[in-house]
């Protein structure tokens, strides 16, 4: 089966062509509270450096909408993915503003015991046809994203993975180079999504670890058929 793959947090120009001569189909750029926070000024910088057809989300935690709108036309980003609670209109206003080809990803956090909520919520995200994706993550007390941490794939097969629809569903949180292959076996997701697993530091990637990450997940895609 294909794979979308998505090299997120990425700081630089530098980073961000490690995915390009990866094979990567995404890179995101962190536009939150983080040790990856980037503005939009310096992703306006790198943006018009990297190929037309590569796809470039950017990453939002509680934005409104002229922010988002802002940023999305100052670096041309082809997509968002809206972290916590966002308005419930947000993803159809974004696309009156910026055009239904921008791809919205809404996220939500896969956690012990809460596996019912995490499939509710996808369920509504179903019937929003603005929205195009959710990407599960996993998160700590200190952060909603980037985290490192693994979820547990098993139970998020059996729910959160278990009827996608017409969604495009992401799995992330905890993926690296050495375990992409068992997730995407497991989670037959549609895309997966790294940030702290392809990095030396919070915000400097490592091109050993974002060629095997790319690699290995194509190779397990390729096997499922």
């Amino acid at each position: 089966m294909p794979i979308w793959i998505k090299i997120c947090g990425n700081t630089s120009l530098e980073h961000a062509r490690l995915a390009v001569e990866a094979g990567a189909d995404a890179v995101g750029f962190v536009f939150a509270s983080s040790p990856r926070r980037v503005t939009v000024a310096e992703v306006a910088a790198i943006a018009p450096h990297l190929p037309a057809a590569l796809e470039k989300i950017g990453v939002f935690v509680d934005a409104g909408l002229d922010e988002i709108v802002s940023a999305v036309r100052a670096c041309g980003l082809t997509g968002v993915q809206l972290h916590s609670d966002a308005a419930p209109g947000l993803p159809a206003k974004l696309h009156e503003r910026l055009g239904p080809a921008l791809r919205i990803l809404r996220v939500v956090h896969f956690e012990a015991g809460v596996a019912d909520v995490v499939s509710q919520k996808i369920a509504t995200y179903e019937r929003d046809p603005h929205v195009n994706g959710v990407l599960v993550d996993s998160r700590t007390h200190a952060a909603v994203g980037g985290t490192g941490v693994v979820f547990d794939w098993a139970e998020a097969r059996k729910t959160a993975f278990a009827e996608s629809g017409r969604l495009k569903l992401i799995a992330a949180g905890g993926l690296n180079p050495a375990n992409v292959a068992e997730a995407i076996g497991t989670l037959r997701p549609w895309g997966v999504d790294v940030v702290s697993g392809v990095e030396t530091a919070p915000g400097r990637k490592d091109a050993d670890k974002v060629r095997s990450f790319v690699a290995r997940a194509r190779s397990a895609a390729a096997q499922i058929g």
